[in-house]
């Protein structure tokens, strides 16, 4: 979290990135490591100054970006960038959201909750599959198992980060993806996946993977995909931005995986490329989330 001083500005771009990106590893934190944080509330050991302006989020999973952060904020009166309490819940739970988002038409790959079995597995999705904790973000815990002798691994796995799990039917084809910026779509990026088709915690923090912003599309599925993007943000009751991420497939069928609610905000992140690639800079998209969050603060107040 980032307490924000309006009166002075947001911090210049680089400042700002200098900030953010140190100490990401190549590899998720482990168990133990997240089990601490989740005892210190996510990180919030001390008191939040009560005379800020705004506080900016940059938390990701967890406590930080299910609501509970949120929460508290708003039961302390203070203005934060990002989404409230409830739309965070929403969208942190992905068995809920996607439906939510079917429901509302928005194409998201068929899912299973565990506990299932290979045969269910089989006969309802067919392999391979992404098993993945349900509430949990930047891919930890995530496998594709691509045969039905790895799935019982796989489920043991995720669930080392949360009591339930879900298995969702694998799409191959491209990653697209496309910010959410108050209410008008930011530029349709292209995460040019590695060889296993996965885009994983060491690919999202270390760059390794070629983004691509714009993305090489057709006009056509660039708008469709843009489209999908804020129905979902909608249909979600999401707040002053998010990042919708999608799978392309060989039919030109653009598949909705799941809606970040605090995206990435590092040098390497994808909503700050998408908004650049439409013409916003980095320090710009940080002063703009900081006046949202300061006018749904005075919204709240009348």
């Amino acid at each position: 979290m980032v307490v924000v001083d309006t009166a002075h500005g947001v911090l210049a771009a680089e400042e700002e990135q200098r900030l953010l990106v140190p100490g990401v590893g190549t590899t998720p934190p482990a168990e133990r490591a997240l089990a601490l944080m989740r005892a210190s509330a996510g990180g919030l050991t001390q008191p939040v100054p009560r005379d800020c302006d705004v506080v900016f989020l940059a938390l990701h999973g967890g406590t930080g970006e299910d609501g509970t952060i949120q929460g508290l904020l708003d039961l302390a009166d203070l203005a934060y960038t990002g989404t409230g309490h409830m739309g965070s819940a929403v969208a942190m739970d992905k068995d809920l959201s996607k439906r939510l988002m079917r429901a509302a038409g928005v194409p998201t790959p068929d899912w299973l909750m565990c506990p299932v079995d290979a045969a269910e597995v089989e006969a309802r999705l067919g392999f391979p599959v992404v098993v993945k904790p349900n509430r949990q973000g930047s891919t930890v815990g995530l496998s594709v198992v691509r045969s039905a002798d790895g799935l019982a691994s796989a489920i043991a796995r995720a669930e080392a980060h949360d009591d339930e799990v879900m298995v969702e039917a694998f799409v191959a084809g491209r990653e697209i993806t496309v910010g959410v910026l108050d209410g008008q779509t930011l530029a349709v990026g292209e995460i040019v996946l590695p060889a296993d088709g996965v885009f994983d915690y060491e690919d999202k923090y270390q760059g390794i993977v070629r983004e691509v912003f714009p993305a090489d599309l057709p006009q056509a599925l660039a708008d469709k995909a843009r489209a999908l993007a804020l129905h979902a943000h909608q249909a979600l009751k999401l707040g002053d931005y998010s990042r919708a991420d999608f799978r392309l497939d060989a039919d030109g069928q653009v598949w909705c995986l799941e809606l970040n609610t605090l995206p990435g905000m590092t040098a390497n992140s994808l909503m700050p490329q998408s908004a650049a690639a439409s013409g916003i800079a980095f320090a710009e998209l940080c002063e703009r989330l900081c006046r949202l969050a300061l006018d749904r603060k005075a919204r709240r107040q009348r």
